[in-house]
């Protein structure tokens, strides 16, 4: 068995790391954790992970607390007593899950007594739901927000090395043209658009994922077995929304802490 830590959100006071256990190919369950330092936040969220595994199978988790491989997250202290997160690089798992959105369109979900909450059932049955990313359908042109990324490079002072530093640290990959999906692209523009000027890219926040965020809560709403209307009320008691479209990247993150505390406390 073998872990991957991902790291999803960092700033001045807070870091938010996933970590997926595999065997082999076959994903066997995540789960995050939140600490002051990405350390702190690997932590937890592999201690999270045992106790899930522990659940439900015991020999699986003494398995992982043994033969446990993960991307290195370090951090340390300047100076000035700020954190100073290194560099994380991303590796991919050997299998891309789909999202639940995409699996029902592909193929209708069989009727169940009590069917669990995924991310269109939240949504709920409008005329025109809308997928969690930006936009529906990716756009053929992305001129206009690839000219804005450039003006947004521009007043925050950094030249073409310093973008290929921090793509590297947010994507996994030092170009822009290698973003392939435009919810990424989007996410990178309003991440850019919250740096202030001289910022470093060695430490400046990087953008959350959308789409890695809409997956993992996914996974932990089947996990819960929750109905359509747990689903909602849940969310509507904790967010005051009642559609996980309605919530900010930062606000989706904090629903999928919550998740988080209802498996571990269930």
């Amino acid at each position: 068995m073998r872990t991957h830590a991902q790291l999803c959100h960092v700033s001045s006071d807070r870091c938010v790391v996933l970590v997926e256990a595999y065997e082999g190919t076959t994903p066997l369950g995540s789960a995050l954790g939140e600490g002051r330092s990405a350390t702190e936040a690997e932590d937890q969220a592999l201690e999270r992970l045992r106790a899930r595994l522990g659940s439900s199978e015991p020999a699986k988790a003494e398995e992982l607390s043994t033969t446990t491989s993960l991307t290195s997250v370090e951090s340390s202290v300047q100076p000035g007593g700020s954190k100073q997160l290194q560099p994380i690089r991303r590796v991919a798992p050997p299998e891309i899950k789909e999202s639940v959105e995409t699996k029902q369109v592909m193929k209708p979900q069989q009727k169940q007594p009590t069917p669990v909450a995924a991310a269109d059932e939240i949504v709920g049955k409008g005329p025109d739901p809308q997928p969690p990313s930006e936009s529906p359908i990716d756009p053929e042109d992305w001129s206009e927000e690839l000219t804005a990324i450039d003006l947004e490079l521009q007043r925050i002072g950094w030249d073409r090395d310093s973008e290929k530093i921090y793509l590297e640290r947010a994507f996994g990959h030092a170009s822009r043209h290698r973003l392939t999906r435009f919810s990424d692209l989007v996410a990178y523009l309003k991440r850019l658009r919250d740096l202030p000027a001289g910022s470093d890219p060695q430490h400046a926040e990087i953008p959350l994922r959308r789409s890695d965020l809409v997956t993992q809560g996914d996974e932990i709403l089947k996990r819960l077995q929750w109905n359509q209307q747990q689903a909602k009320d849940f969310l509507n008691q904790h967010l005051q929304a009642s559609s996980r479209q309605q919530l900010t990247d930062e606000q989706l993150l904090n629903f999928n802490m919550l998740l988080e505390e209802q498996l571990l406390s269930s």
